[in-house]
């Protein structure tokens, strides 16, 4: 998926950067009301309920701070995002928060976003090689290192698994994977015997757990580095799932809590995307407003179980 499209993103990314340059619409030391604030949030999908999730939180906030905000919706692909990034530039928008499909990609359309002087918030993922004003994410490697725990905890201590990893290239995926691997490396009685993308998809999820269940049909756990992946592996493991085979996934959307609720899925890492949302508007309008920001701030996240599933079934 992501082959053919970098030089092509690269080189709408030095276009964006040229025309945009000289095309300074100086709307970064905007008037100290909210009234007039134009935000752009481009989100990577909208086709998974922790995203649509995050996108009513931003727009609620958006509506209690009384700013404009325009919600596109990049389809899990880099290209369209970089365009979506050049028209909210071009519009001459306040601010700009970015929900990355992939933390390279987006670089050139941030880049020439900034060079516009127009303030840009990484919203759930970072961005990579280029600066932000902030980025704004859930704490994944804490979150990785959770699941490590909580499967081994599952597991007795002892067995073979498989990782389900997000789309190659995401932060949110290098920083789960990264905290899972450090986590679980305290159990030599656990092996990791496979590790493959499934893109953060149910579908895909699905696929990935049937074929790696044909190789290794002697598997003991799976993490999953979101809810949705872990949803389809599910599917594919029928009455073993949450029994013989442990499952963890990583998110606390409403059908995973739900899931854990009915014992399919053991424990996921609980991350709070609407709060993720209400954050990243709150911080773009005060960029509107020449206020300076932290680098990074981090939302904390938290092991749901069936124990205290309940607490997150409204969320």
């Amino acid at each position: 998926m992501h082959f053919t499209k970098s030089a092509a993103i690269l080189a709408v990314g030095t276009a964006l950067t040229v025309g945009l340059a000289g095309c300074n619409s100086g709307s970064s030391s905007a008037s100290g009301s909210s009234g007039d604030i134009k935000i752009g949030l481009s989100v990577s999908t909208l086709n998974n309920p922790y995203f649509v999730q995050f996108r009513n939180g931003a727009q609620a906030e958006a509506k209690k701070e009384g700013v404009s905000l325009t919600v596109t919706d990049a389809s899990n692909d880099s290209s369209q995002q970089v365009n979506q990034v050049q028209n909210f530039t071009s519009q001459a928008m306040k601010a700009i928060i970015l929900n990355p499909v992939d933390s390279d990609a987006a670089a050139p359309a941030v880049t020439a976003a900034s060079r516009a002087n127009i303030p840009v918030i990484a919203a759930d993922r970072g961005v990579n090689k280029a600066t932000v004003d902030e980025t704004i994410a859930s704490d994944n490697v804490t979150g990785g290192k959770l699941a490590a725990q909580e499967l081994a905890k599952e597991l007795g201590g002892k067995g073979t698994i498989v990782v389900l990893q997000g789309t190659a290239g995401t932060s949110a995926a290098n920083d789960r994977g990264k905290g899972f691997t450090e986590g679980i490396a305290a159990y030599p009685n656990i092996k990791v015997v496979a590790q493959q993308p499934a893109d953060f998809d149910r579908t895909k999820g699905l696929d990935v757990m049937t074929n790696l269940l044909q190789s290794h049909p002697g598997i003991t756990g799976v993490f999953a580095e979101n809810d949705e992946m872990a949803l389809g592996a599910i599917k594919a493991l029928g009455a073993k799932a949450g029994t013989t085979i442990k499952i963890v996934g990583f998110d606390g959307e409403v059908d995973g809590i739900k899931a854990v609720q009915a014992g399919t899925l053991n424990a996921t890492v609980a991350q709070q995307p609407a709060l993720l949302g209400q954050l990243a508007v709150q911080a773009a309008v005060k960029a509107a407003k020449g206020t300076k920001l932290a680098a990074t701030v981090s939302v904390p996240v938290k092991l749901a179980t069936k124990d205290n599933a309940s607490q997150f079934a409204t969320s």
